[in-house]
C-alpha cells in the first residue's frame, strides 16, 4: 500500500528545502513539479503576489475531507545545519516533526490510493498551505474559497487523534515614558522597571489563578539607550488556553492585572493588547468519522486514546469557519520548534497508513 522509499525520498527533499513562513517560494514550486510528474491534477490558491496553496481537490464531487499541512517552518536556529540527517530510524532536520513529516505522510497517501491503487477521482481534498507559524494567512485564505465538513491535519500528535484543540491569545505590554539621563532613573520612572513589573504580577496571577493556562515569554525589548533610560520597552507573550476556558474572560484578566496600581499621572505608561486571538474547540467523539478512525486503529493494533492539542494550529481558524478539524500526525509537539527538531521514520510511515485506511472507509461508506 504505502512505498516507504517513495516516502521517504520526498521527506528528504521536503527538509532540504528550506522554507520559513513567508518564503516558502522554493518548497511550492517543488511540490507543485513533484505532484504534476505524479500526474496529479492540482491547483493553485492565491495568498499573496509571491505565495500560494496547492489544492488537490475533485472538481465535480463534494469534499468529504480535507487532508491540511502547512509547508512553512519556523526560522532555522542554525542555517549551516538545518538538513536532513537521519540516525538509525531517526530522521533530523527542520521541520521534520513540525511538519514536513505529517505533509509527505499525507501526499504519500494519496498517491498510493491514485496511482497505486487506481481509485480515480476521490471525495478528499489535499490542502498544502503556506504561513501557519507566522499570520496563517494560508488557511484563512484556504477557507474563503474551499468548504468541507470535516478536516485532518497532521500536526505532531505522537499519533494520538485529538478532537480538541487549545486556544491561543498572542499578546503584546509595552511601557512609554521619556528617554533620560541614567542618573535620573528611579522606581516607576523606567519603562523597562515598569514592564517587568507588570510581568512579574502577571506570572504570579497566572501561577495561582489560572493553573491550567500555559504562557510563554518571548521577545522582550528595549532600544539601545547607553547611560540613559530608554523611553519604551515591550513584551510578546503567547497563551495557549484549555479547549473550555473563555478566551475573553482570560484578556480582561490580564488587561486588569498588568495594568494594576498605574494611577499616577507621572507613572510611565503601560499598555496590553492582543495580536492574535483564536478560540479552542472540542468536538463531541461520536459518529462515522470517529468511528472510522477507531477501527483503523484496531486494524494496525493501535491503542485508542485521544487527547486535546496543546499548541495552537490552522485548525482553530478552521473550527472558526465551520469545518470539524481532527489533528493528527506523526512526531512529538516537544520536538517541534527545537534545535534538535526530529521525528521517528516508522511513525511517518504509520501515519501515511492511517491516512489511507481512513480515507479508504468513507469512500466505501
Amino acid at each position: 500500500m504505502i512505498d516507504s522509499q517513495r516516502l521517504k525520498r520526498l521527506l528528504q527533499r521536503l527538509i532540504d528545502i528550506y522554507s520559513p513562513s513567508g518564503k516558502e517560494e522554493d518548497i511550492l514550486s517543488y511540490l507543485k513539479g513533484y505532484l504534476k510528474r505524479k500526474g496529479i491534477e492540482v491547483r493553485t490558491q492565491d495568498v499573496d503576489e509571491n505565495r500560494y496553496n496547492l489544492i488537490v481537490a475533485p472538481a465535480d464531487t463534494d469534499i468529504r475531507l480535507a487532508l491540511v499541512g502547512h509547508l512553512d517552518t519556523v526560522t532555522a536556529y542554525d542555517l549551516d545545519h538545518y538538513m536532513y540527517t537521519e540516525k538509525d530510524d531517526e530522521i533530523f532536520g527542520l521541520g521534520a516533526a513540525d511538519m514536513k513529516g505529517g505533509c509527505a505522510a499525507m501526499i504519500e497517501a494519496y498517491l498510493s490510493l491514485i496511482l497505486d491503487q487506481g481509485m480515480g477521482t476521490l471525495p478528499v481534498a489535499l490542502c498544502l498551505v503556506v504561513g501557519e507559524e507566522e499570520t496563517g494567512d494560508g488557511a484563512a485564505q484556504l477557507m474563503k474559497d474551499y468548504r468541507f465538513p470535516w478536516a485532518l491535519i497532521g500536526e505532531p500528535t505522537d499519533l494520538v487523534p485529538c478532537f480538541q484543540s487549545y486556544g491561543y491569545v498572542e499578546s503584546q505590554i509595552n511601557t512609554v515614558g521619556k528617554r533620560k539621563h541614567a542618573s535620573l532613573a528611579g522606581r516607576k520612572k523606567n519603562p523597562v522597571e515598569v514592564l517587568l513589573a507588570g510581568l512579574l504580577r502577571l506570572t504570579s496571577h497566572m501561577e495561582t489563578a489560572r493553573p491550567e493556562l500555559i504562557y510563554n515569554i518571548r521577545d522582550l525589548f528595549s532600544p539601545p539607550a547607553g547611560f540613559a533610560v530608554p523611553e519604551y520597552c515591550e513584551a510578546w507573550i503567547d497563551f495557549h488556553l484549555p479547549p473550555e476556558t473563555s478566551v475573553g474572560e482570560v484578556i480582561t484578566e490580564i488587561e486588569e492585572v498588568v495594568g494594576a496600581g498605574r494611577n499616577d499621572p507621572d507613572d510611565i505608561a503601560i499598555r496590553f493588547r492582543t495580536e492574535t486571538i483564536d478560540a479552542g474547540y472540542d468536538l463531541p467523539e461520536k459518529g462515522p468519522m470517529k468511528e472510522f478512525l477507531k477501527s483503523v486503529y484496531a486494524r494496525h493494533g493501535l491503542p485508542w486514546a485521544t487527547n486535546a492539542f496543546r499548541s495552537h494550529s490552522d485548525a482553530n481558524q478552521m473550527f472558526a469557519s465551520g469545518a470539524r478539524p481532527i489533528i493528527l500526525g506523526p512526531g512529538q509537539l516537544e520536538k517541534a520548534h527545537a534545535q534538535d527538531e526530529s521525528i521517528p521514520f516508522d511513525q511517518v510511515v504509520k501515519a501515511a497508513e492511517i491516512y489511507h485506511d481512513f480515507i479508504k472507509l468513507i469512500i466505501s461508506a
